[in-house]
């Protein structure tokens, strides 16, 4: 057995502008080797996953893979590639596997090979975090044409060039459904999603760039991530458990699993799935908390009645003061 002290470490990363996009990937060795590349029309998890599959490609022998994308570090932790294989490359909703042209060759030499993963915070001052996120921006923008393909040794490390504009985070609660005129489409809801652009288009105005957290719960989380997407802007999944849509109807599975696919990063904030209803509570209050410890300001779609949301609405006001967008249904 390989102890962690003797793997190679490499981290990894990917970055797109829009989702899809122009987009880049980029692996660097603390103080070692890099490399990276981009594509024309891509999305960050399509990225994320390519700079993983160039670095184990790249690199012999036992290998220390740290990427902050949960969509890559937890098929592994979490072993979601077994249940795919199983499954003739069908996920748990029996649809095939996203991007499983990237999947497969990385599974299969993750199989052979031996390799472990690590999720670190993105943005967060790791050093070759932020290193392999200069080099896969650099791998973006020479794919759209922005600039010329340098050499790995070229582009400013961390002690240079300041790295690429952390995104203005932007998180998204508020009511479900019965309170924004039902679970179809409806002129509540219509009204809602053009605000929300608005305010998002607004917004990637004044910010470099702007990234929408959601749950993908029914209605306004779910208007949320449809906003993004209208807005040209990125937005990632905040999931308070793994596969919180299971028991949903099945049209409404299949837009969660849709909208799955077009996040620019999925974070599961707990392991287990709940039992009961408390603890289901207890799960989405978690993922509250890290939606207010890691965005900027939020918007909350809240028709100032409802005691639950409102509640939500008040704590998120505690953690962003004037900061938080209240548009009503």
């Amino acid at each position: 057995m390989v102890s962690e002290a003797q793997r190679r470490v490499v981290y990894t990363d990917g970055a797109c502008s829009g989702n899809p996009g122009p987009g880049g990937w980029a692996w660097v060795e603390p103080d070692g080797e890099a490399a990276f590349g981009g594509a024309e029309e891509t999305t960050n998890q399509r990225m994320e996953l390519q700079a993983a599959l160039e670095a184990v490609k790249a690199l012999p022998g036992p290998l220390h893979i740290v990427s902050d994308s949960t969509y890559v570090v937890n098929c592994f932790r979490d072993e979601w590639w077994k249940g795919w294989l199983k499954r003739g490359w069908k996920n748990s909703q029996k649809k095939p596997v996203a991007n499983q042209d990237l999947w497969e060759p990385l599974i299969e030499l993750y199989q052979e090979r031996d390799v472990t993963f690590e999720w670190v915070k993105g943005h967060s001052g790791d050093k070759w975090n932020d290193r392999a996120d200069e080099l896969a921006v650099a791998g973006r923008d020479a794919a759209a044409g922005n600039a010329p393909a340098p050499a790995a040794d070229d582009v400013e490390d961390s002690q240079g060039a300041a790295a690429d504009t952390q995104p203005r985070r932007i998180a998204v609660i508020g009511h479900r459904p019965p309170e924004m005129g039902g679970y179809g489409a409806n002129p509540t809801a219509d009204r809602v999603l053009a605000t929300m652009t608005e305010v998002l288009k607004a917004k990637a105005t004044m910010f470099d760039a702007v990234e929408v957290l959601t749950g993908l719960g029914l209605g306004a989380e779910q208007l949320a991530a449809q906003a993004a997407l209208d807005a040209g802007v990125s937005f990632v999944a905040v999931l308070a458990f793994p596969d919180p849509a299971a028991k949903w109807p099945k049209a409404s599975q299949e837009r969660f699993d849709e909208l799955l696919d077009l996040a620019a990063d999925v974070v599961v904030v707990g392991k287990a799935v709940p039992k009961s209803a408390a603890e289901a509570g207890k799960a989405f209050g978690r993922r509250d908390k890290w939606l207010q410890a890691n965005a900027d300001e939020a918007i909350a779609v809240f028709d100032g009645q409802h005691s639950g949301v409102g509640a939500q609405v008040r704590s998120f006001e505690a953690a962003f003061a004037d900061d938080v967008w209240v548009i009503q249904p």
